[in-house]
C-alpha cells in the first residue's frame, strides 16, 4: 500500500477530527487525531501530509498514519507544557501536605482535595469523549464549578495531558481565576474564622 498526499482542509481540535483533500482531487478524507504524528505539532488547515488509506469501523475510507510532508516539527512544547503541569501540582501537593504535618488543617481538607482532582480529571475525560463523538457535553461552568471547589490541580493535569480545553483563552482565563479563588479560600480556612467554621462541622485540627 503506497501512501498518497492531500491538504487538510477543515480541522476541529475541539473534537479531534478533520478532512484532508487528496491530491488526486478525489472528495474528501475522514481523519481522527489518534491516526495523526505524535512527533508533530497539531494538525493545522491547508498543512500539506502524506497518509494511508484504511477503513474505519464502519467500512467507510479514511486516512491514518497522517504526517506532515515538511517541516512542523514539534518543538518540545506540548512535553513542556506537561512539564511545568505536573510541577505546579506537585508543589501545590506537597504545599498542602505541609499545611497538614504542621496541624494547620486537617486531613479532610487534603482528602477533598485529592477527591475532586480525580473527579476534575474524570470529568475532563468525559467531556473529550463527548467532543469527539458528537454527544451531549459538559458545560463549561460546571468544569469551573469543580476546579474551584478544589479540583484544578486534577483540571490542570487533564488540560496538559488530554489536550482538552487547553486553547480557548477566555476558558483558561477563568480557570485560572477558580485557581486563584481557591487558594485564597485555603488561606481562608487556616485563618481563625476559618478553622472556627471546620470546628461548626466536627471537623478538627489533629
Amino acid at each position: 500500500m503506497e501512501k498518497e498526499n492531500g491538504t487538510i482542509t477543515d480541522w476541529n481540535e475541539e473534537k479531534g477530527f478533520g478532512f484532508i483533500a487528496p491530491s488526486s482531487g478525489d472528495g474528501s478524507l475522514f481523519f481522527h487525531s489518534n491516526d495523526y504524528s505524535r512527533r508533530h505539532k497539531r494538525p493545522l488547515k491547508n498543512l500539506k501530509v502524506e497518509y494511508f488509506l484504511s477503513f474505519d469501523t464502519k467500512s467507510r475510507i479514511c486516512a491514518v498514519d497522517v504526517i506532515p510532508l515538511k517541516g512542523h516539527k514539534n518543538n518540545g512544547r506540548a512535553l513542556q507544557q506537561k512539564f511545568l503541569s505536573l510541577a505546579l501540582v506537585s508543589i501545590f501537593s506537597l504545599f498542602v501536605y505541609f499545611l497538614f504535618v504542621s496541624r494547620m488543617i486537617p486531613i479532610e481538607v487534603v482528602a477533598f482535595y485529592l477527591v475532586m482532582s480525580v473527579v476534575a480529571f474524570l470529568v475532563y475525560a468525559r467531556d473529550k469523549k463527548a467532543a469527539r463523538q458528537g454527544m451531549w457535553r459538559i458545560s463549561e461552568s460546571t468544569l469551573h464549578v469543580v476546579s474551584v471547589l478544589g479540583g484544578w490541580p486534577g483540571a490542570r493535569i487533564a488540560q496538559s495531558f488530554l489536550r482538552h480545553k487547553s486553547k480557548k483563552v477566555s476558558f483558561r482565563i477563568i480557570y485560572w481565576l477558580t485557581a486563584i479563588i481557591n487558594c485564597f479560600a485555603l488561606y481562608w480556612l487556616m485563618a481563625p474564622e476559618g478553622s472556627k467554621w471546620l470546628g461548626s462541622l466536627n471537623i478538627h485540627f489533629f
